[in-house]
């Protein structure tokens, strides 16, 4: 009897996700219409939609595995009533996401995109004219203060900044919760994002939010796309409220082009710092691993809908 069928949704790498699925099932990469009817489960990647259509092409599927936490494009909902369990990979690209955060900072900070253009034009005479500002001692503004929020805290620190925290779904430690955002970015030399997208947080950093913020902020997103109103963020920085923008994450992906990204205190990242050679491996791995759990009837370590059990533990459950 053949092994069952796992499916790549989106560009993964199988020999990233073979180890963990050895002996529990054969991995299709690209997979066609039989592959999806016949898949048990699926690895999916973050560009990857996973509606209630996509469901309906694998009815036998038992668990998606998303190579990261974030599931805007996954029917959560849909899967759970279809008794699939949505894994997700917390862990695995936290500090290469944190340190993707501190390495925009330190670019718009450091002026590197303007100091580099100086040497290459010949201009090495105007480098007086490009303001170089300083990590240590000033004070980075965490919004969302989970996994990735905290570990940039641990990293900021190292570089001796100050750290304030906010985070509208948990209490952060008293030594750095702000409980007013407003009051937050009103302090924050470095604002960075690490909420998930919801209706409540969509455009969280709209004109109101950008009116509150000291002015010569540096604002970071390696959160989601959709907290941002772009256009807001173009005219806070071309007026000077902010200094630099750091870009990683868009709505949509791939995103039409803005003005915003014509600015040259501006940097833009393809939704990569989650992705560095390290992060990479392990998140497939943890991926296939969720995968290699589910079918082997064992709870994995991290679901986007918590409320998932076993079959066994359900029929356990109904004695």
């Amino acid at each position: 009897m053949p092994d069952p069928t796992v499916v790549a949704l989106g560009s993964v790498d199988p020999a990233l996700v073979r180890g963990p699925l050895r002996g529990q099932a054969t991995f299709v990469a690209h997979p066609g219409p039989d592959d999806l009817a016949a898949a048990v489960g699926a690895i999916v990647r973050a560009d990857a939609v996973v509606d209630r259509d996509a469901l309906d092409r694998m009815p036998n599927c038992r668990v998606l595995a998303r190579t990261g936490v974030g599931v805007d494009l996954v029917d959560v909902a849909e899967a759970t009533a279809r008794g699939i369990a949505v894994v997700i990979t917390p862990d695995s690209g936290s500090q290469a996401v944190a340190e993707g955060v501190l390495g925009m900072a330190l670019h718009l900070v450091k002026r590197f995109g303007p100091l580099n253009r100086l040497v290459r034009e010949g201009q090495w005479a105007r480098r007086a004219e490009v303001p170089v500002g300083d990590l240590c001692g000033s004070l980075v503004g965490i919004i969302g203060y989970g996994r990735i929020g905290r570990r940039v805290g641990v990293l900021a620190e190292a570089f001796g900044m100050r750290v304030l925290a906010h985070d509208p779904f948990a209490t952060p430690p008293d030594a750095v919760n702000c409980p007013d955002v407003t009051e937050l970015v009103a302090h924050s030399d470095i604002i960075t994002l690490h909420l998930p997208l919801s209706d409540a947080t969509r455009h969280l950093v709209d004109r109101r939010f950008l009116t509150a913020v000291k002015p010569g902020a540096v604002l970071v997103n390696c959160g989601r796309g959709g907290l941002v109103d772009l256009d807001a963020v173009r005219d806070a920085l071309v007026a000077g409220r902010l200094s630099g923008v750091g870009l990683d994450v868009y709505d949509p992906e791939p995103p039409a082009h803005h003005p915003l990204f014509d600015h040259p205190d501006v940097l833009l990242t393809p939704h990569l710092m989650g992705m560095s050679i390290r992060a990479e491996a392990a998140t497939y791995t943890d991926a296939a691993q969720g995968v290699a759990d589910v079918l082997a009837g064992r709870r994995p370590a991290a679901l986007a809908n918590p409320e998932w059990m076993p079959a066994s533990c359900a029929k356990e459950r109904t004695r």
